[in-house]
């Protein structure tokens, strides 16, 4: 017999968060050229990854340094805003934003950026060895956008949430989460080494999912896929100015099984116990 201590995870020190972005790339569902609800970009990470390997997420990933010393041209509120919502420093927030597009484009080929403050690229697949260079990081973000002559269309963003990964995770990160909706043009694609498989899904279609077994869900996920269910339009929740708390949820080890706690739990274990394993 497996004793309880050889099935609970080793809890590690304290570890630093690591700045992170993720974005809720959304469209409409139309039926008789009406909107009627909105579906999200899902990928579903490659197992064995170091972290949330076999989960499905949003695309995102860490803030990488040359973001901060990204020198782009801009449209959209100012660096100074963005700090503003998400309660940080403008340099952070800079960072943050030129990490939430740079992430996007690499993980499912969708850049909001244009010629002009004003346009968007339709077409990215000529950029396609540029993401992959991108993404091996041979290649810094500003110096893509500049060799392009591109913008940088933070205007296209939204913000939306602040959670920290868990005090005991090996990992963690403090990611800010954005919206934003896929350019008209654009196709999103699974072309990234992290990714098994990529979808489009309605909110309450991937919870749904989730809830007969067919994906995991870390909380974060869940508790956005929820939020977004309520919404009938992309402008509805582009319009939407919703609070941003930094959420920090508790990792409860010494219980089985070993789960989590954050605001608005109760849903997301009504359907039942979901894996949640520290991370070496």
């Amino acid at each position: 017999m497996v004793s309880k201590q050889e099935r609970t995870p080793r809890a590690h020190p304290e570890v630093t968060p690591k700045d992170a972005s993720t974005v809720i790339l959304i469209r409409d569902v139309a039926v008789d050229a009406a909107p009627s609800g909105i579906e999200v970009f899902l990928l579903r990470r490659v197992q064995g990854m170091a972290f949330a390997g076999g989960m499905t997420v949003f695309p995102g990933g860490g803030v990488d340094p040359s973001d901060a010393l990204a020198e782009v041209g801009w449209a959209g509120p100012p660096v100074e805003w963005w700090a503003e919502r998400f309660s940080t420093d403008p340099a952070l927030a800079k960072a943050l934003v030129c990490a939430a597009v740079r992430e996007t484009f690499e993980e499912c080929g969708v850049l909001l950026a244009g010629r002009s403050v004003d346009t968007v690229v339709e077409d990215t697949s000529q950029y396609a060895q540029a993401r992959v260079r991108l993404e091996k990081r041979e290649l810094s973000f500003s110096d893509f956008l500049e060799r392009e002559n591109l913008v940088l269309r933070a205007d296209l963003l939204r913000p939306w949430a602040n959670w920290i990964t868990p005090i005991g995770e090996g990992r963690r990160y403090d990611t800010r989460f954005f919206v934003a909706a896929a350019p008209n043009g654009q196709i999103a694609d699974g072309l990234t080494s992290e990714a098994e498989a990529v979808t489009w899904q309605s909110p309450a279609a991937a919870l749904a999912h989730w809830q007969g077994g067919g994906s995991i869900l870390l909380p974060p996920t869940w508790s956005q896929l929820d939020a977004l269910s309520s919404f009938g339009s992309v402008a509805e929740v582009l319009a939407a100015e919703p609070e941003i708390p930094v959420i920090l949820p508790t990792l409860i080890t010494d219980e089985e099984p070993i789960r989590v706690e954050f605001p608005g739990q109760d849903g997301y274990y009504e359907a039942g116990p979901h894996p949640w394993s520290l991370r070496d």
